[in-house]
């Protein structure tokens, strides 16, 4: 990523719209390409395997959940932020992940342009190439300025999306178990 090039094209962004020599948006292209840069779209200098550590586990454990894994990402569409929750699951195979290293591998699939459809499948696709659980299921729940600042202007309007695979995709009795105890938040 180049930093000196988004300062660029904010400013030419700010001419466009005549606001360039505006009080107080002097250092405004600087600012928000750091902004860019070290937040917004700093999941393209991570890769999500490498954090993805884990141990090994003796097979036949039950399923590990992590709820409410806050996150806020960029639009692909209108570079509008959108934000809300990851909700991950996992029956494990031989492998085992650190508890923290879910949430790092929804920031890093996060902090890219990105569309919902796609962050939820990111998500699912590294932790099933990983760790080679028997299932994988990923619930993200979140609200889009895209929708609520523009266009029909519905405000904490949510989309949902889910990705399901292995035993949780193949076998409806293990889901409903599963979207169970996200819901009820109780095994």
């Amino acid at each position: 990523m180049d930093r000196e090039k988004m300062a660029q094209a904010v400013h030419a962004f700010l001419e466009a719209i005549g606001k360039a020599d505006s009080p107080g948006v002097g250092r405004t292209p600087e600012r928000v390409a750091q902004a860019w840069y070290d937040d917004l779209v700093s999941g393209y200098r991570i890769d999500p395997d490498e954090i993805l550590t884990w141990t090994p586990v003796a097979t036949g454990g039950g399923v590990v959940i992590v709820r409410d894994v806050s996150f806020a990402s960029i639009c692909a569409h209108h570079l509008l932020p959108f934000s809300g929750r990851a909700h991950v699951a996992y029956l494990p195979g031989e492998r085992l992940a650190g508890l923290s290293k879910i949430g790092r591998v929804v920031d890093a699939h996060a902090r890219r342009l990105q569309t919902q459809e796609n962050l939820t499948a990111g998500v699912a696709d590294t932790l099933e190439k990983n760790l080679e659980p028997r299932g994988v299921l990923v619930i993200v729940r979140a609200e889009h300025t895209c929708m609520s600042l523009r266009g029909v202007r519905k405000e904490q309007a949510e989309m949902i999306t889910v990705e399901n695979r292995g035993v949780y995709r193949d076998d409806p009795a293990m889901r409903s178990d599963v979207l169970s105890m996200l819901r009820d938040g109780a095994a």
